[in-house]
């Protein structure tokens, strides 16, 4: 047979290799930005107890609030790494990596799964939020927006710090504008670890979540 030929069992296999290899990607800038190896461990737990395509969706998630992760990636050498543990001889690797049509399909399959980049807009001097496919994350209801860029985490949805009426509040990014902490403090910052949230009203300092 002359020519790459792609079928299920191989870009199933690709996308479960290159998924291990972006995960190691996410270790190795956690440990970058000196993430609690109990964090780490914890990050990477959660990771295992989904299947390829759900972890896809949360390694995807992690990067878009983590760009650094991706900065300066090298796309063929991870795709490289993906194709040498799913090949079972040297030519076929060789083969694979050499053909500029199957890596280009492999690049392109792999930005897709993990490029999915939030986008902050305007309308009418109020700020929303939409998705990679431009659909409202948080409607541009909003004085203020603040996405937590959060280094090491259990995969949760972080809620977003947000101003209305000249008060801050926090809500998730649920596609449903749920409020989490109703629009009554002066202030919100964020933190380095948990709780992820200090509240500031009247003076008066909280934490949240509260433990």
């Amino acid at each position: 047979m002359e020519g790459i030929f792609r079928e299920e069992i191989e870009t199933r296999q690709i996308d479960k290799f290159f998924c291990d290899e972006m995960g190691r990607q996410v270790h190795r800038y956690i440990k970058a930005m000196h993430g609690s190896l109990a964090m780490l461990e914890k990050f990477e737990a959660r990771l295992r107890q989904l299947d390829i395509p759900e972890r896809e969706k949360a390694l995807a998630l992690y990067i878009d609030l983590n760009r650094k992760v991706i900065k300066d990636l090298d796309w063929r050498m991870l795709i490289s790494r993906a194709m040498a543990n799913f090949c079972d001889s040297y030519g076929y690797f060789r083969d694979m990596v050499q053909d500029e049509e199957t890596m280009n399909f492999y690049v392109e399959r792999m930005q897709e799964k993990y490029i999915r980049f939030h986008e902050v807009m305007e309308r009418n001097n109020k700020y929303g939020i939409k998705d990679h496919e431009g659909n409202m994350i948080l409607q541009p209801v909003y004085d203020f927006l603040r996405t937590p860029y959060v280094y090491v985490d259990d995969l949760r949805t972080m809620p977003i710090i947000a101003e209305k009426n000249g008060k801050m509040g926090l809500v998730l990014p649920d596609y449903h504008d749920t409020v989490v902490v109703p629009f009554d403090y002066d202030d919100i910052s964020l933190r380095d670890e948990e709780p992820w949230f200090e509240l500031t009203k009247q003076g008066v300092v909280t934490l949240w979540p509260e433990e």
